[in-house]
């Protein structure tokens, strides 16, 4: 039996320590639930498969528990080899039911650059980690006035080659991880250090048959193994290259000089290393750096301006790097197994270094670049110091307790993004006069308390209460109670309710971030009364938050695995632009500022169905398929959508284990109608094209692995087999939803030398 311990013992120890990760043991390995991809199913604490050492369960932590949660998903690295991605992670991540790809905001503005939403919530409430330590580069770059971010978002610091798997979670689980995980949370979890020496060379190509398309170049290598007894190493590099869209593949709904941009190509360079030192078989210590290099291939895009010029089009036909980020990283990790339980704490840091060609910061010409030459720095240094302690314990009934701590640090200096300057419109109160400061930061520290609790071998209770303390906005508390129940050996019901929030970014509580509209952009009910509007940052502002709901019930059963899940979001506080002003200039100009929006919903349905075709638990043939579909998914007050997403999408996956060492792959994605927003920026009613919603549409693929032998494997197939390809049509909101490409049929293919 587990011995009895009070929260009192270990308060002082509590205030060293931090945020939620692994323990030291292993973890449960994690019901696949809705993947369309090969994962293995193993116990599950509580169930009957669990181990036992004498009359005691081995409970897992309420960490691990959460990740058997209905609104959870698991790709393996057998996945990502079987399925490679061009180059970013979101395209296979995509495929997980509840994920879609879409802007930071409604409008369109960078369509093409696409990030992880999920469940509707956006890309700014999906909270990306590596390692279960978080990942927040894209907060370097500016944020307009719709919400927009001219980013690639943060699923591309780690190279395929590196996964070892990657986790989803959605809902009610992803709430302990503090501010961003509204929408959820995705995980990278990279190849840690092995016990004796490997490696691995891949090579990875893609071609696409449209000419306008870029392709890919991909090379990649890992290294593992021991150094002596107690210390371990792991590292990893890649360099690839995806070539943008030229501009002639959207040409045909030029409204200018430069057509609507296509996607974007990108140059990574990627070097990390981790060094593990076991101080002994019950402790490890764990150092971790990297360095990554990511510069963009311009394509031609801008925010607003229809006009285009020959500015952009010179750079685009030029391949001209247009912004580059540099993006260091740097951790040291403890893992304790101790007579009393585990734990583990992190120190870890993040810098960001985000180059771009300036671009204007006001009106018609806001967010296009306006230099071929001159090029500004904005840098982001964030700090984490975090802990927790994992305690079994057996009151009343055998649980795991976990108490921990966080503390975070975000510096954050754009001195170009504050350069907007106040001759036209007047002086803004509040904000800085003369040059103003490129500074701000923003402190936050957290205590959390869960519990995993057996009720009884069919029954787990998971409660869990964090508490957040921003420097920006106050306290914030996030109860959630989390519970699986096993009906029968097959059937278990599954849900929880949780609260979570996100702080305002270090854009829209700076009074000194400005942008102005010189006239045009002002709102349709308050129009410029001669010196332009501006929209200031707001020190102000509350958290968003949101409360959010799932039901589930999942069958398991000889290879069978089907479930449906039931999700509902309560949001409420989402930061955007404020219509009705707050102010003037002593030279008639409107002043806005950033505000909290009133309610919005989520809802909807997610499902899957696993299915072994031949064999025993799907070995050599198995089917496997997830829905979504979205119920509502819009602001109570305007009726505008979160995110332009599909009404539905199914994903559908055969998988052919043709021998042990040659499989095929066939897939399927169908995209139900998007429908896009009915008002514009100005928040005036939409009107023509700016209403056309994008169809539905369905994307096959086929993908064979072989492998020759233990040194030699191989990838080959086709994306878009039946080329359903689909063309922007407009930079911005103008044709509605149809504000992205969706690229057509191209051929991939890839070599890896194992040793």
């Amino acid at each position: 039996m587990y011995p009895q311990f009070k929260l009192s013992h270990l308060s002082l120890a509590l205030l060293a320590a931090s945020v939620p990760s692994l323990a030291l043991a292993e973890p449960l390995e994690l019901d696949p639930n809705s993947v369309p991809v090969e994962s293995t199913d193993l116990p599950v604490a509580g169930s009957e498969q669990a181990l036992e050492l004498g009359e005691t369960h081995v409970l897992g932590t309420a960490e691990q528990e959460l990740k058997q949660a209905p609104g959870v998903s698991i790709i393996t690295a057998e996945d990502i080899k079987k399925r490679p991605p061009v180059n970013d992670l979101s395209d296979i991540i995509r495929k997980m039911p509840g994920v879609n790809l879409t802007g930071n905001s409604a409008t369109g503005q960078y369509g093409n650059n696409r990030q992880i939403d999920l469940r509707g919530m956006g890309p700014e409430n999906t909270l990306i980690l590596i390692d279960g330590k978080p990942v927040g580069s894209r907060n370097s770059v500016r944020m307009g006035r719709s919400g927009e971010r001219n980013t690639r978002g943060d699923t591309n610091w780690v190279p395929v080659d590196a996964v070892e798997r990657i986790e989803v979670l959605r809902g009610p689980a992803a709430a302990r991880y503090g501010s961003g995980a509204a929408g959820g949370v995705v995980n990278i979890i990279t190849k840690a250090p092995s016990k004796k020496h490997s490696g691995s060379v891949t090579a990875y190509t893609n071609i696409a048959e449209d000419n306008a398309e870029g392709d890919t170049r991909r090379l990649g290598f890992s290294l593992a193994g021991p150094l002596v007894d107690s210390l371990s190493y792991r590292l990893y590099g890649n360099l690839n290259k995806t070539d943008a869209d030229d501009l002639s593949l959207n040409e045909e709904f030029a409204a200018g000089v430069t057509p609507p941009a296509g996607r974007e190509g990108v140059r990574n360079k990627d070097v990390n290393g981790l060094l593990r030192w076991d101080l002994d078989p019950r402790q490890t210590l764990e150092f971790e750096g990297g360095f990554s290099r990511q510069g963009n291939i311009y394509a031609g895009d801008r925010a607003v301006s229809s006009s285009g010029s020959g500015l952009l089009t010179e750079l685009a036909n030029g391949g001209k790097e247009t912004n580059i980020m540099y993006r260091q990283s740097a951790s040291v990790t403890h893992r304790g197994d101790w007579d009393f339980g585990t734990s583990q704490v992190v120190a870890a840091y993040e810098n960001t270094r985000n180059r771009r060609l300036n671009e204007g910061l006001a009106g018609g010409s806001e967010g296009s670049i306006n230099t071929s030459d001159d090029m500004s720095t904005s840098e982001l240094d964030s700090y984490r110091l975090a802990g927790e302690l994992n305690l079994p314990l057996e009151m009343g009934f055998t649980q795991v307790l976990t108490v921990g701590a966080e503390y975070t640090r975000d510096e954050l200096n754009d001195p170009f993004s504050m350069s907007q300057g106040t001759g036209t419109g007047g002086q803004v109160p509040g904000a800085d006069t003369g040059v103003r400061s490129g500074k701000s930061d923003a402190d936050n520290y957290a205590l959390f308390v869960e519990d995993n609790i057996e009720i009884d071998p069919r029954w787990i209770l998971t409660p869990g209460l964090r508490f957040d303390r921003h420097s920006e906005f106050g306290g914030n508390w996030s109860p959630s109670l989390n519970s699986s129940y096993k009906v029968t050996d097959t059937v278990t019901v599954k849900g929880g309710i949780a609260r979570a929030f996100k702080a305002p970014n270090l854009y829209q509580s700076n009074p000194n971030y400005l942008y102005f509209t010189m006239g045009n952009g002002c709102p349709v009910d308050f129009p410029s009364l001669g010196a332009g509007c501006y929209v200031q940052g707001n020190d102000n502002l509350d958290a968003e938050t949101s409360v959010n709901k799932e039901l589930g019930v999942a069958y398991d059963k000889d290879g069978w695995n089907a479930g449906i899940t039931y999700f509902h979001n309560d949001y409420k506080n989402k930061i955007t632009a404020g219509m009705e002003p707050v102010g003037q200039t002593s030279v008639n100009g409107r002043i806005f500022q950033w505000e909290n929006a009133p309610k919005a919903v989520v809802a909807g349905w997610e499902g899957n169905l696993n299915v072994p075709l031949l064999g025993t638990m799907g070995e050599i043939l198995s089917w496997n398929n997830n829905f979504t579909y979205m119920i509502e998914n819009h602001n109570k007050e305007t009726n505008e959508p979160l995110s332009v997403i599909p009404k539905y999408t199914i994903n559908s996956m055969l998988d052919w284990a043709v021998n042990q060492s040659f499989d095929l792959s066939f897939s399927m994605t169908h995209y139900g109608e998007q429908e896009p927003r009915k008002l514009t920026s100005q928040g005036a009613a939409a009107t023509n094209d700016a209403l056309k919603k994008r169809g539905g549409y369905t994307i096959f693929g086929v993908t064979a692995n072989y492998e020759l032998d233990e040194t030699w494997s191989f990838t080959t197939g086709v994306s878009n087999l039946f080329d359903k390809q689909l063309l922007r049509q407009n930079n911005s909101g103008g044709a509605g939803a149809n504000t992205y490409n969706e690229p057509g049929r191209a051929y991939f293919a890839s070599v890896t030398a194992s040793f």
